[in-house]
């Protein structure tokens, strides 16, 4: 065996050969997957997909229909390599949301670029907004594929708490590590997953986004030579409170006054997998937004040329079939009605698991939209396995465990959060 790593290292590069073992998602599923093949009465809260209580995955109908009914050149012709222009339309509405037309009139200019998922829109931005070598501004808790995409582009990280003690946002850790960025960076970009944080659930709440924007704001304008951007991955924002509460701050942050820096750019990663129920399809977007035009045209041409060289063009029956579905009120209205069923699934056992580990003292994160809730833990596997001894898979992460409320029937949530207190409890 060590004879045979030897030989395949000696065609692969430094980098190459960093890379080790399978995702610990995708291995906690597996693990999962054998307890039901041996017959157990096993409970999945592995995966980041939404099911329905019966275990098969929840499938948008409306969505289905379309992607089933498109014509066939739809299917099998390329997209423009840059995205279907009713797509890259769409898209900037999927990320601003109402607020876009009153953006528009304020006076700023966006553009958006096609990507195979928001994976791709995550790799767009990795590529192009921050220095080889440079460190990434992320939250210490947070999705652990995002470690990939900017090793594979020669960034390193940088964290900050994901919050302030028991609840809120840390925002003197974020002020400080900008700071710090600051003196050694001339390119500064930051992830942040919200609203329903991957992990956790969490979502800002609109003082806190504020902050948060006047805190890249003021550091751009405290440091004009440097390029500030701050990319909100959206991935799971169609199903959260605030869906498009970002657009509104920035809205709001405008009107009150917020001069925006010409240094600091502001772009969103949008997928269609959560909110449109086509993980396979691999749609996505990567939207930017700033005041000047010319600045936007020149982003286009750099994201069209990267998809270019990366993975010559995203897929077209994602883009045709759903910038089809909101091209007519009422399709788009038949969406939204089964994204709202969804959404309330979500809720339901959201509130339940919430209930049941207050009842058993279980002390959560605060968790708030979207598919997940999180434990912190200093020692995530060791509660992992305990819990699987009950038949309940989860997932250990860096400083916790996911769990995955998308995935685990309403009736079988009061179990796993029954399951997580015996764990502590050993």
């Amino acid at each position: 065996m060590a004879m045979a790593e030897n030989i395949a290292n000696s065609f692969l590069n430094d980098f190459a050969k960093t890379k080790q073992g399978n995702d610990t998602i995708f291995s906690c599923w597996a693990r999962y997957q054998e307890a039901i093949a041996q017959g157990h009465d096993a409970v999945n809260g592995t995966i980041g997909a939404l099911l329905e209580d019966d275990g098969s995955l929840a499938i948008n109908q409306t969505v289905d229909e379309f992607v089933r009914n498109s014509p066939p050149i739809e299917i099998a012709a390329y997209a423009p390599l840059k995205g279907l222009p009713e797509f890259l339309d769409l898209a900037v509405t999927l990320a601003l949301g109402d607020a876009r037309d009153e953006l528009e009139e304020i006076g700023l200019c966006h553009t958006a670029t096609a990507s195979p998922g928001g994976s791709g829109a995550l790799y767009l931005a990795a590529a192009n907004y921050a220095d080889r070598g440079s460190k990434v501004l992320l939250r210490d808790r947070h999705w652990g594929p995002y470690d990939g995409f900017l090793a594979g582009c020669g960034l390193d990280i940088a964290t900050y708490p994901l919050l302030s003690g028991d609840s809120g946002l840390d925002l003197a850790g974020l002020e400080s590590s900008l700071r710090e960025l600051s003196t050694s960076q001339t390119k500064i970009m930051s992830w942040l997953n919200d609203p329903a944080h991957n992990p956790t659930g969490l979502s800002l709440t609109a003082d806190e986004r504020m902050s948060v924007l006047k805190a890249f704001a003021d550091a751009a304008m405290g440091n004009e030579n440097i390029g500030y951007t701050l990319l909100i991955d959206a991935a799971y924002h169609l199903y959260a409170e605030e869906p498009h509460g970002w657009a509104e701050t920035i809205t709001d942050a405008l009107h009150d006054g917020l001069e925006w820096p010409a240094n600091l750019l502001l772009t969103f990663a949008i997928s269609l997998s959560k909110s449109h129920t086509v993980y396979g399809l691999r749609g996505g977007a990567l939207v930017t937004i700033h005041p000047d035009q010319s600045v936007v045209d020149r982003i286009t041409t750099v994201m069209g040329v990267t998809g270019r060289q990366t993975w010559s063009a995203s897929s077209r029956l994602a883009q045709y079939s759903i910038a089809k579905i909101h091209s007519n009120q009422e399709s788009g209205a038949a969406w939204s009605d089964e994204k709202v069923r969804m959404t309330e699934i979500l809720k339901q056992r959201r509130k339940l698991f919430i209930s049941a580990c207050n009842r058993l003292n279980v002390s959560i994160n605060p968790t708030h939209d979207g598919f997940f809730a999180w434990l912190e833990h200093d020692n995530p596997q060791t509660i992992v396995d305990s819990c699987a001894e009950d038949q309940v898979y989860l997932v250990p992460l860096k400083g916790g465990v996911r769990i995955g409320l998308c995935a685990i029937p309403t009736d079988k949530i009061e179990r796993v959060a029954e399951s997580l207190s015996n764990a502590l409890n050993v």
